[in-house]
């Protein structure tokens, strides 16, 4: 499969260094029920970095991440337009099918939700399993590499049969995250994994992103402001007008975004000035 490679510069004009693009985004644009949601987002996410996206309550930023695995097939009413390519295919119109889709790019929500009465092997494997595999050393070795990669091995290699719902906040969510690499996908779609954790448990999981990249392009939703300077290396803002729902105003690096914006409206967000 071919590979894309970005640009100089990027979709809104902003000087980028080049480098591999794991997904891109044309002119996509959702709304539910003739409502726009999101409009004509454009830009590249490029491979092995944690790129966020940032707005207030209501600017498209969950509802743009949902489109890019395909959530939104079943919300009746739903219309995505625009292109989103994954390695140069379109994942609406491509010859991609949606289960191999989301084996590719893999999704972590806002609360931990591993299966509760499933163990926490069960849980790591859970993925792979729905996709027919079933051969118990394939299954031991990417239940143990998972865990591994999501800094949870040491803590639970002794407790694999444990039911999920005995483990912590924290590690139940890097149990959802664990879930989603066993699947060995080429994006980590994460929508605020952290909101609903401690400070403790949001430093794990920050730091987990950061070693993660490396292996796996991160895209994720955050209202942290510290958190998406802290974590991510570019930065999409979205912004809600009265006639405008849903709106990129600017993308670029995440230093960029926060000390020398193109934008007025994307430094009085980062800074505070209106939610």
């Amino acid at each position: 499969m071919s590979e894309l490679v970005e640009s100089e510069t990027s979709p809104l004009g902003q000087p980028r260094s080049g480098g591999p693009v794991a997904m891109r985004l044309e002119n996509v644009a959702v709304s539910f029920n003739g409502r726009t949601a999101v409009r004509d987002a454009t830009f590249d996410v490029t491979k092995n970095r944690v790129t966020s996206l940032i707005g207030p309550s209501g600017s498209g930023k969950t509802t743009l991440l949902r489109a890019l695995n395909r959530l939104h097939d079943l919300t009746p009413g739903a219309k995505v337009s625009g292109r989103i390519l994954l390695e140069g295919t379109d994942i609406y119109r491509g010859n991609i099918t949606v289960t191999e889709l989301r084996s590719r790019v893999g999704m972590v929500f806002q609360r931990p939700n591993p299966f509760p009465t499933m163990t926490i092997y069960e849980n790591a494997v859970s993925g792979l399993r729905f996709n027919g595999i079933k051969k118990k050393a394939i299954l031991d070795e990417a239940a143990e590499s998972s865990l591994r990669a999501a800094a949870l091995w040491d803590s639970v290699s002794s407790r694999l049969k444990v039911t999920a719902g005995q483990l912590s906040g924290g590690e139940q969510q890097r149990l959802c995250i664990a879930r989603a690499l066993a699947l060995d996908p080429e994006v980590l779609l994460m929508d605020e994994p952290t909101s609903a954790l401690d400070p403790i448990a949001t430093l794990h999981i920050e730091n987990l992103m950061t070693t993660l990249k490396s292996r796996v392009t991160i895209i994720i939703v955050t209202h942290n402001m510290q958190q998406a300077a802290r974590i991510s290396d570019d930065c999409a803002f979205l912004l809600m007008g009265e006639d405008r729902a849903g709106e990129l105003i600017e993308f670029d690096a995440t230093e960029k975004i926060f000390n020398n914006p193109a934008d007025s409206r994307t430094l009085d967000y980062t800074l505070g000035r209106f939610g």
